[in-house]
């Protein structure tokens, strides 16, 4: 098997002009952010209008851009094109939680039961799942608005990334049970109802849109026209594993696979003979694991990014990434 890139990301922008939603993925600590920086930095080079925005509880944009970018929406220094956003959960539970009550107090007001709603509303939002709904709905909120060209999501290590883009599928199949079961509930009360009058049903009416915006953000996410997500690891067992365990899923799931990038590599025309050590047992083990990259990902393979010498901060070392991951 030839060793090398069969298809470069570059080769693979150029036959996907119309990609709107990028996703960068993979274990913790491979540069999912740098890389996510790198690639928004280039479509807004591009001259399109670019939203780089971090689903990352452990957000680090403002560290990678060097200002400011967390709550909302902000210019990027010295990129026209560029914005940055780390997102935000805290107002969303908040409205989320508002918007629970609501329909739980409906819900018990329809059944007779004579409980208060806070209960079931602190229950419901303890839940460690809650906050992920939280950024799901921020995330496709950006999406649909279209105010951008181009959004760039540089998200959690890989397991949340599953569970938060995987979110639409299950909400989907959850919210149509819902609205069966809503439907023969009120079909019920109607029929033991003295009145023939039509009753209202808001719970109904958010169960249909809720299924609607659902549906649309399934839509969007896997349509390999507009969406892409990209794999990011280190020539290291454990990272090349993440991605194998859930390349898989991704895809079964529908959400078109772009591609891997492979990060940190060690530049081996600087490593001689009198290297310590350390660095030559380093590239040989790297090397090792470039064997089975090669294997596991056969034609995936998207660019190779050497491990640079200083930490890559603001938008100035970004180009410098650039000139490696958008190589042809």
């Amino acid at each position: 098997m030839s060793k090398s890139i069969e298809k470069s990301m570059s080769q693979y922008l150029q036959e996907h002009q119309n990609l709107k939603y990028i996703f960068f993925g993979g274990k913790g600590g491979v540069g999912k952010t740098v890389l996510a920086g790198t690639a928004a930095k280039w479509f807004a080079d591009q001259g399109k209008r670019t939203m780089l925005a971090s689903t990352n509880p452990v957000h680090s944009l403002s560290g990678l851009l060097d200002q400011n970018v967390f709550g909302q929406s902000t210019q990027v220094k010295g990129v026209p094109n560029l914005f940055g956003y780390e997102i935000d959960t805290k107002d969303t539970i908040e409205r989320l939680k508002v918007d629970i009550k609501e329909r739980i107090q409906w819900f018990l007001k329809f059944a007779e039961i004579s409980t208060k709603a806070d209960e079931f509303v602190e229950s419901a939002t303890m839940n460690p799942a809650f906050e992920e709904s939280a950024m799901f709905e921020n995330m496709i909120d950006l999406m649909f608005k279209n105010e951008y060209d181009v959004y760039v999501f540089d998200t959690a290590p890989t397991a949340n990334a599953r569970r938060l883009l995987g979110m639409s599928k299950v909400y989907s199949l959850w919210v149509n049970k819902m609205v069966k079961s809503r439907e023969e509930a009120r079909t019920l009360r109607e029929m033991l109802s003295f009145s023939k009058k039509k009753q209202e049903d808001p719970l109904m009416d958010y169960l249909v849109n809720f299924r609607d915006r659902m549906a649309h953000a399934q839509q969007l996410l896997t349509d390999e026209q507009l969406t892409s997500f990209f794999f990011v690891t280190l020539p290291e067992a454990l990272p090349i594993a993440v991605i194998k365990r859930f390349m898989g899923w991704f895809q079964d799931f529908g959400i078109p696979v772009g591609g891997v990038l492979v990060n940190m590599l060690i530049q081996k025309e600087q490593v001689t003979e009198s290297s310590p050590e350390f660095v030559r047992n380093r590239v040989a083990m790297q090397d090792s694991y470039m064997n089975q990259i090669w294997n596991d990902f056969d034609g995936n393979v998207r660019s190779l990014i050497p491990l640079f010498d200083n930490e890559v901060r603001g938008t100035e070392a970004l180009q410098r990434v650039a000139e490696h991951v958008f190589s042809t």
